[in-house]
């Protein structure tokens, strides 16, 4: 078979870059090892698909830290704003989440209106169809060999040839929904870079052994800081304790900076996290004297359950040496300085993220530096693209990967087309 593009992997970039691509008259075959498209995209969200992030592009640059250079053109070229006008023309319209659990000041996680993320896969199929783009499921490639100027692609049944190849295979994150590496081998083939995969946007395990007492406890609200190489790192948002540590968008988010330096048994990650980011540590002590003033019979583990959830007051309580049976009354000023202290800072040691397997996505991948931004084609091997998260590039929690599909992908199928 002979095509003008082939792509790799039907996942949120590589759809988008097959319509862009088929939208400029280029035949186009995408190439997908599982026998339906999209199988992580369908995941997203929690299955509501938060596709992309209400934000200015200038703003999204500065999510993706020091990957915001290089994704800056494509984030301004194909922006949050042309993403909810291009599914609204797929008639997939869209909604902004008026309390975003992702985002702890509010509103900004951009969803599909019925909350379905196989609406989306869906809508992006079918655009693909009409465009008369040629899907092969269920055809996983082995090799790719460049020959005479042509891609050679082969998979489990054929050889496809073609001018221009773009990789958009995703990572190694949730590998039951395919994603294998595979895009990584490709790219050494010719001659690129990866930068190690490590697990993003992950649960966190910590060195104490207490956060699996509170398994299942959930605070909406946190503010997690550490300090890497002098440079202040802060996430916030909401977090859940689990079996071995924290998870939630809020350790999620601070595991992207996290993992680069883990796993450290030896020398774990320190991490504060303040439970009750939105009282200033005087507010808490007032709030405080105040109820005991009113209530100076009540137990302090109950007083502080006003303030933060029950399971962790009574396990705050207990660290501080504060008896279970005091009474409000009876608490000593040093003592209640001491909790609030603990309230407003919970140490803890992060010796290792979740595995891989369990992250949103991948940190790593191909090398940027030696991607062209303003097309997505690689510097080494002319006629090769990448798209999606197959590229060194990850953000937070809140549509940000998902955007950033979107835009390498659309800017690697139409920049593919019109070469």
């Amino acid at each position: 078979m002979k095509t003008k593009i082939c792509i790799i992997g039907a996942g949120p970039a590589g759809l988008i870059a097959a319509i862009f691509s088929a939208a400029e008259g280029a035949q186009t075959v995408v190439v997908e090892a599982n026998s339906v498209p999209g199988r992580k995209l369908l995941l997203t969200g929690g299955g509501r698909c938060n596709l992309t992030h209400q934000a200015e592009p200038r703003d999204l640059v500065r999510k993706f830290d020091e990957k915001g250079r290089f994704l800056s053109y494509c984030l301004h070229e194909f922006s949050p704003r042309d993403v909810r006008e291009f599914f609204a023309e797929l008639d997939v319209p869209t909604m902004v989440e008026k309390a975003c659990p992702e985002q702890s000041r509010g509103d900004g996680c951009v969803f599909p209106a019925t909350n379905r993320a196989g609406d989306v896969r869906d809508a992006l199929l079918k655009r693909a169809g009409n465009l008369g783009v040629n899907f092969l499921f269920g055809r996983r490639v082995g090799n790719i060999v460049k020959e005479n100027e042509m891609f050679a692609v082969t998979d489990e049944k054929e050889r496809i040839f073609a001018e221009k190849l773009i990789i958009a295979t995703g990572g190694l994150s949730w590998p039951k929904t395919g994603c294998t590496g595979d895009g990584y081998r490709f790219a050494r083939r010719f001659g690129h870079r990866i930068v190690q995969a490590r697990a993003s946007l992950v649960p966190l395990v910590t060195l104490e052994k207490w956060p699996g007492q509170l398994a299942g406890t959930a605070l909406s609200n946190v503010r997690i800081t550490t300090r890497i190489t002098n440079r202040k790192i802060i996430a916030e948002g909401a977090v859940i304790f689990t079996d071995n540590g924290l998870g939630g968008p809020a350790a999620q988010n601070m595991s992207r900076y996290l993992t680069d330096y883990l796993p450290g048994e030896d020398a774990p990650m320190g991490i504060i996290m303040d439970t009750s980011p939105h009282f200033e540590q005087g507010q808490l002590e007032t709030g405080i004297i105040e109820f005991i003033g009113a209530n100076p019979k009540r137990k302090v583990v109950n007083i502080i359950a006003e303030f933060i959830p029950k399971r962790l007051s009574v396990l705050l309580c207990e660290q501080a040496g504060c008896d279970e049976f005091m009474q409000g009354g009876c608490l000593k000023k040093e003592m209640r300085k001491k909790l609030i202290k603990l309230i407003k800072a919970v140490p803890l040691s992060i010796v290792r993220t979740g595995p891989i397997a369990e992250a949103t996505v991948t940190r790593g991948g191909v090398d940027t530096t030696e991607i062209n931004p303003k097309t997505m084609e690689s510097k080494i091997c002319r006629g090769l693209f990448f798209a999606g998260e197959v590229i060194d590039a990850d953000g937070p929690c809140g549509g940000y990967n998902l955007q950033m599909c979107w835009s390498t992908g659309a800017l690697a199928g139409s920049a593919a087309a019109e070469k």
